[in-house]
């Protein structure tokens, strides 16, 4: 099993060096792969600030990067829950903290967008600290 980086995944996805492009594919490709969670967010962060996509787009690349046969995602369940939020409006960042910190019976946080964001979702209790 091959765990890949984000750079990786971005130029996989955008193409936009095409000789590291067709290394990624290939590598994908030879291999089962490994993507942490990290790398996912780090992803997400990275398509939406350096490369300005949509947020439709990258939930689209998030999806289709957990759909393949070939990936193993780390804690695949807690993030493809934190995925509905993130096509809701909420910062993907946000979503993965808010289903990744059971057995925690609170999330606390100064972020009152978040506050209220979280109350549309079955997460743990936020609250204003």
């Amino acid at each position: 099993m091959l765990a890949v980086d984000t750079n990786v995944l971005v130029r996989l996805v955008t193409n936009d060096e095409p000789t590291q492009a067709r290394r990624a594919l290939a590598a994908m490709e030879r291999n089962p792969v490994f993507i942490a969670k990290t790398v996912l967010l780090e992803l997400e962060w990275v398509l939406r600030y350096s490369y300005d996509l949509q947020r439709d787009v990258i939930l689209r690349t998030l999806r289709g990067l957990l759909g393949l046969a070939t990936v193993q995602v780390e804690d695949f369940a807690n993030v493809t829950r934190a995925l509905p939020m993130y096509e809701a409006g909420m910062d993907f960042a946000d979503a993965l903290h808010l289903v990744s910190c059971s057995p925690a019976e609170r999330f606390g946080t100064f972020d009152s967008g978040l506050v209220r964001a979280a109350k549309r979702h079955d997460v743990v209790r936020v609250i204003s600290l």
